[in-house]
C-alpha cells in the first residue's frame, strides 16, 4: 500500500493495492475510517474512500467512494467456450 493514507478501524484485504505512478507522477490513496476493502482491490491514485464503506473484492476503483456506500467495480465472468481449442 504505497502513497495512501488508511482510517481507523478499516480493514485491508489481501492482495489490495494502489496503483500510485502514472510514469510521470505519484499520486495518493485515501481511505476513510470503518472501510472494510475485499480482497484483491485495486486503487487507481488518486482516489478517496468515505467512511464506512465497502469495497467489493476483485474490484478496481477509478473513481471516489462516498461515506456509507458500497462499490463493486468488475465484470461478470464470462466463458468463451472452445476458444482456444484450435489455437
Amino acid at each position: 500500500m504505497g502513497d495512501c493514507e488508511i482510517g481507523e478501524n478499516t480493514n485491508i484485504g489481501c492482495g489490495t493495492i494502489t496503483c500510485n505512478y502514472d510514469g510521470f507522477k505519484k499520486s495518493k490513496t485515501v481511505i476513510g475510517n470503518k472501510a472494510f476493502v475485499g480482497s484483491n482491490v485495486n486503487f487507481i491514485a488518486p482516489v478517496e474512500i468515505g467512511d464506512n464503506t465497502i469495497i467489493a473484492a476483485g474490484s478496481t476503483i477509478t473513481d471516489d467512494v462516498p461515506k456509507d456506500s458500497l462499490s463493486i467495480a468488475r465484470e461478470r465472468q464470462t466463458n468463451k467456450e472452445g476458444w482456444n481449442k484450435n489455437k
